[in-house]
């Protein structure tokens, strides 16, 4: 049966374009049925100009209010009838396997906390890339970055069937004496896990295949990860533009067409859609406010993904081993039977 997710269709910067041509793409290409959340008007008016929508598994739910990107996080008790919460309520009470919103982060943080709850044993969730955290904590404690780290390592072996991922903790080098405060004290703590870990991990480290997870601060995570698509605009820009510089060139690209399309690919942040929300009970999938079609696509995609792999559960029982009551080796290794089932 195809997944149901719920689609914050006011949340990114040109809402509700991107969302509706997203769930489209979608329900088109996935089978996804796509429940697009928000004021009715306008998403009704923008579906009305795809002629094909009528004959896809798309429904709007109206939602009075939106949250904006302007908004204090006090707009999550205020706006009572937002999108996000609206759809996140639909996740809570079965009618959806997942949400996605490309809102503002902390309000979608505080907003699935309070309508989901977070995971026993958790003090902040987390989002995660290949890096966790990117954004939804900018302040953290050693506590929360050695749950990242669990959250992480579960996340990653599901997702990707890795039986033992890499996990590194990101710091200014790889001896364990360097770092900050923070950082020093996580790396104690994330050495006494029974995890893979591999020590402190660089910048530089991000996509050279060293480790597969990486752990950090919201702060530094989300520094990282702009400056990463930043860069990966960069190249692809300075490569057109060189690429356009001569005939000789114009005819090499011609004949490379198929490789420059893969390399464009690979680059391209909105192919892998939006970062799940680790450590609340539900699906909750963050992506970029600047996200396009492609981008909300993906991210419904991985929503669907995650929730049919049933991540939330494995992360429950990996958290709940960092209670002393429950032996960590032993709820670790009832994850890893699980997901050999």
């Amino acid at each position: 049966m195809p997944s149901v997710i719920a689609l914050d269709a006011m949340g990114s910067d040109r809402a509700p374009k991107p969302e509706v041509e997203g769930a489209i793409l979608a329900a088109r290409h996935f089978g996804v049925r796509v429940l697009l959340v928000g004021p009715e008007q306008p998403i009704k008016a923008e579906l009305g100009r795809h002629l094909t929508a009528a004959r896809l598994p798309i429904e709007i739910v109206h939602a009075s209010e939106y949250i904006t990107m302007e908004d204090k996080v006090e707009a999550v008790r205020a706006k009572r009838d937002s999108s996000m919460r609206v759809g996140l309520r639909l996740v809570r009470e079965g009618q959806a396997a997942g949400f996605v919103t490309a809102g503002n982060t902390g309000a979608a943080m505080a907003t699935a906390k309070v309508v989901l709850g977070a995971v026993t044993g958790l003090d902040r969730p987390g989002t995660a890339a290949m890096l966790l955290d990117v954004g939804a904590n900018v302040d953290c404690t050693a506590q929360n970055l050695e749950q990242f780290a669990v959250m992480g390592e579960i996340y990653f072996r599901r997702m990707f069937g890795t039986r033992r991922p890499r996990v590194g903790l990101l710091s200014i080098g790889e001896e364990d004496s360097k770092g900050n405060d923070l950082t020093r004290e996580a790396f104690q703590l994330l050495k006494q896990l029974p995890l893979n870990f591999v020590g402190n991990v660089e910048g530089r480290d991000l996509y050279n295949g060293k480790v597969d997870v990486i752990v950090a601060d919201g702060f530094v995570g989300n520094v990282a990860l702009k400056i990463s698509e930043g860069v990966a605009n960069l190249v692809r820009t300075a490569l057109r533009e060189s690429l356009k510089a001569t005939i000789t060139r114009q005819v090499g690209a011609l004949l490379s067409r198929s490789a420059f399309a893969e390399f464009k690919k690979r680059l391209d942040h909105t192919e892998y859609g939006g970062a799940p929300l680790l450590g609340v009970k539900g699906v909750c999938i963050i992506t970029h406010g600047s996200s396009n079609a492609n981008a909300m696509k993906n991210a419904l995609r991985v929503a669907a993904e995650f929730s049919q792999r049933r991540i939330n559960e494995s992360i429950e029982r990996g958290l709940a081993a960092l209670h002393p009551a429950a032996p960590v080796e032993a709820t670790l290794a009832q994850s890893n039977a699980a997901q050999s089932k």
